[in-house]
């Protein structure tokens, strides 16, 4: 099964800690087993605040090896349903976040997240986040 990557783990793996071993193990297998896509957004958010050029080069040129899924209208309005049941409850999240969910939704996608947040998303919504 494909796995959509928050961005998140994307920079704990990124600037690997000892502290981040277990996700940095994580994403080497899944690079491996070619099981990692990308969306835009989780691109431009890892892309953006770069302090140099050439580290902003480095980062696209191993990026542009992750399958990007092209973003439709189902997507953005499934995101906005899914923003919409969560409020309902309570729930607070980010654009991005649902987006993420309604993605992985439709696609039939894992999310792999260390974001606490995503916990409480999927107590409403139809998602599997990769334990």
């Amino acid at each position: 099964m494909k796995v959509l990557v928050d961005t998140c783990v994307w920079s704990k793996a990124l600037r690997y800690k000892s502290s981040d071993l277990e996700i940095a193990e994580k994403m080497k297998a899944l690079i491996k087993n070619g099981a990692v896509v990308m969306i835009g957004p989780i691109r431009q958010e890892l892309l953006s605040g770069l302090s140099s050029i050439s580290q902003f080069n480095k980062l696209k040129d191993i990026l542009s090896a992750f399958e990007d899924i092209p973003l439709e209208s189902k997507h953005f309005v499934k995101a906005a349903e899914f923003s919409n049941i969560c409020r309902k409850k309570g729930i607070q999240g980010s654009t991005i976040d649902f987006l993420i969910c309604a993605v992985a939704h439709i696609q039939n996608l894992l999310i792999f997240t260390t974001d606490k947040d995503f916990e409480n998303y999927n107590k409403y919504l139809s998602i599997k986040l990769l334990s």
